[in-house]
């Protein structure tokens, strides 16, 4: 089950809407904190203009260090902004510990082996849900929705690709630890470590739990036409926290998750593969089943390794 002991009165279940309160403020507020200090530094550390800033938002700077610039702001106010959000919550509102020294006695060898393939499954498996999200069409009622989702995910798409879109292996190597390695500890200690066990409390029901952090986890993304893939992500990552009880194998699932297709963009850059995120190929049912078996093949055996962590559906520790 997830580690979360906590005594604290905010974290009783009769003071569920207090504590998110707070969250939410701790979290906006460090958000902005982070992005403003690097707005601060970028122009001393990358000779960019205050005036070009503006632009670099939108992914279309013509600067040689408006990449560097971005990753810079993307891992200062963004992975890390969520490590200390979170970190800052647990330990001075609700004075709670997760135990890292017992997480990291719950990994095991064979485990971390053992997420490789069940993460390749569930790409393989998740791309049917990526294909169907990505087509959803609305009726003629819901079309301003429809719009404004639509030029929602081609903004992020245009500031996605230039964030990706890697000059050099410095740079390749500056957005796989920030895309790859600092948003993935940060969200998940975030949401996986925090946002699950809370709602876990709060709800009696550690699924609900799992699918409510991962909802929320999508949701703050902007990206409706990810949403569902997405999430399905986030729940794969609170199943491997719950049954693990370690925090450790959802962050390795996530690094790896993020990290896999920032090699692939950059392959795809030098002319070694075939990968396009921006219009993803086709999918075949046949590899859709081959991902989906050998996905709960692997789950099955994560599962049977980790039986003896005791309390799979219990509450986390606490009120």
């Amino acid at each position: 089950m997830e580690i979360y002991k906590t005594q604290s009165q905010i974290a009783a279940k009769r003071n569920w809407i207090l504590s998110l309160v707070v969250l939410v403020l701790i979290t906006f507020g460090v958000l902005a904190l982070t992005q403003g200090l690097a707005l601060v530094l970028i122009p001393f550390m990358f000779d960019i203009p205050y005036d070009d800033i503006l632009p670099l938002f939108e992914g279309q700077l013509d600067h040689p260090n408006g990449r560097a610039a971005m990753l810079f702001l993307q891992g200062l106010g963004g992975g890390l902004a969520y490590f200390l959000a979170a970190y800052l919550y647990i330990k001075l509102v609700e004075k709670a510990d997760l135990d890292w020294k017992q997480q990291f006695n719950r990994v095991k060898f064979n485990g971390l082996l053992i997420i490789f393939p069940l993460l390749f499954g569930f790409i393989l498996f998740d791309s049917a849900i990526v294909e169907w999200n990505m087509n959803i069409s609305f009726p003629s009622f819901m079309s301003g929705f429809e719009n404004f989702a639509r030029e929602m995910e081609d903004k992020a798409m245009v500031l996605t690709k230039y964030l990706t879109d890697f000059q050099s292996p410095v740079e390749f190597l500056f957005g796989l630890l920030v895309i790859g390695v600092l948003a993935g500890i940060g969200e998940e200690y975030l949401f996986r470590g925090l946002i699950q066990p809370k709602f876990h409390r709060y709800t009696g029901n550690a699924h609900m739990g799992i699918w409510i952090s991962a909802f929320i986890f999508s949701a703050i993304h902007f990206q409706f036409y990810g949403f569902f893939p997405r999430m399905f992500l986030g729940a794969l990552f609170g199943y491997l926290y719950l049954f693990s009880g370690s925090l450790v194998y959802p962050m390795l699932g996530h690094v790896l998750n993020n990290s896999f297709t920032l090699i692939m963009v950059y392959l795809n850059k030098l002319g070694m593969v075939e990968f396009n995120m921006e219009e993803p190929d086709d999918f075949s049912w046949y590899t859709v089943l081959i991902g989906l078996i050998v996905f709960v093949f692997c789950m099955r055996i994560f599962i049977a390794q980790n039986r003896n962590v005791s309390s799979h559906g219990k509450m986390a520790e606490g009120i």
